[in-house]
């Protein structure tokens, strides 16, 4: 027996036709579960796949360590260095002066014109890859970013008000980002709280030395904290990378990262997911500590990932096709989002439905906590 264009044998001389088995597309987008969460931690390619896809609305390019310095300006500085200290690679280069001196009049010149050429990057005004992946997720998921530039911060502003949002932290501060140590809150860097009218200072961006302090400031530990309490959580089951390359700088970060997920044999039925450019085989091997067996996917392209197969759903499709109740439910089809999409308002109405079924399902169950962090 196949499950396609079924056809079962019997006695008689000819084939029974029935019904094919699975659910639909209209059936995923009407199937809303309260629990399960997935964590999604982005590198910088997550940020040069959007770029390249869309460009940032001034033309501004994402550096690469390895293109940073030229990008930035930065020649003239790193031609009056000692030959020591030169390198053509941003984080050796980073490196290299830190070790010889953290409070360098150099050091202080390159946090400023870092801090001012990400703080003016903007979106363009057509969807790009952020608004997908800020939509695709909901109040049970965390996305936490390693970036500092504020591609994430003004998608979550300019989509906030279509559907419920996931969490994010900055785990490396952000440009776009102030904390109030008096309120203990977040929110536009420079700006005022509207209800207690303090002052928002720009966060503290953590560059590319061996040994970061993440408990050096408040912020940064709170962002820690969040992300490792919900890789930890028993309720995520899905961990995406997109396009973290995890450098040799931040092997302190990748250990926390595992040290909250557990070994892979503890995450026996959770899903690991990879978005990026590499080989398969180079990026498996890397992130082998989080991965249980075959329980990976991989790919190179935003959208073929869960995320894009299945928007504000990924917990909802996870759990039918790995632990189905039923036939129907193993055999579900997906909802992926279409790419092509021009306009704002086209990529909003496409997620109409799935919002509804979520205000719907929420009228439901009002007792219930979506936000289960």
């Amino acid at each position: 027996m196949s499950f396609g264009n079924i056809l079962v044998g019997s006695n008689s001389k000819k084939p029974h036709r029935i019904t094919k088995m699975g659910k639909t597309k209209q059936d995923r987008i009407n199937t809303v579960y309260g629990g399960g969460g997935q964590v999604v931690i982005l590198g910088a390619g997550a940020s040069i796949a959007s770029t390249r896809r869309n460009s940032e609305i001034g033309g501004k390019l994402l550096p690469s360590m390895d293109n940073f310095i030229e990008l930035l300006g930065l020649n003239e500085i790193v031609e009056s260095l000692p030959n020591h200290i030169q390198a053509k690679n941003f984080e050796t280069l980073y490196s290299n002066l830190h070790n010889d001196n953290p409070n360098s009049g150099e050091i202080l010149e390159i946090e400023k014109r870092v801090f001012d050429y990400f703080s003016q990057m903007e979106l363009p005004n057509e969807p790009t890859i952020y608004d997908y992946l800020v939509l695709s997720l909901r109040p049970r998921d965390l996305i936490a970013t390693f970036n500092w530039d504020p591609f994430l911060y003004q998608a979550y502003n300019r989509n906030c008000k279509i559907a419920d949002m996931p969490h994010i932290s900055f785990l490396h501060g952000n440009v776009a980002i102030g904390y109030s140590s008096v309120d203990k809150r977040c929110g536009a860097s420079g700006m005022t709280s509207k209800e207690t009218l303090n002052y928002y200072p720009p966060t503290k961006l953590l560059y590319p030395v061996h040994k970061k302090n993440y408990n050096d400031d408040e912020f940064t530990q709170t962002e820690w904290e969040r992300v490792k309490y919900w890789l930890n959580h028993d309720s995520t089951k899905i961990v995406t990378i997109f396009g973290y390359g995890a450098p040799a700088t931040d092997i302190e970060a990748v250990k926390l990262l595992n040290e909250a997920w557990g070994t892979s044999n503890q995450r026996a039925m959770e899903q690991f997911e990879i978005i990026d450019i590499r080989p398969e085989q180079e990026v498996r091997k890397q992130w082998d500590n989080f991965i249980h067996s075959h329980h990976y996917d991989y790919s190179t392209d935003y959208f073929n990932s869960s995320l894009a197969r299945n928007p504000r759903r990924t917990f909802e499709s996870y759990h039918q096709h790995i632990l189905p109740m039923t036939p129907d439910e193993m055999f579900s089809a997906s909802n992926p989002v279409p790419s092509t999409f021009k306009t704002m308002d086209e990529l909003w109405d496409w997620h109409k439905d799935l919002v509804d079924a979520e205000n719907e399902w929420k009228q439901k169950n009002p007792d219930f906590d979506a936000d289960f962090k």
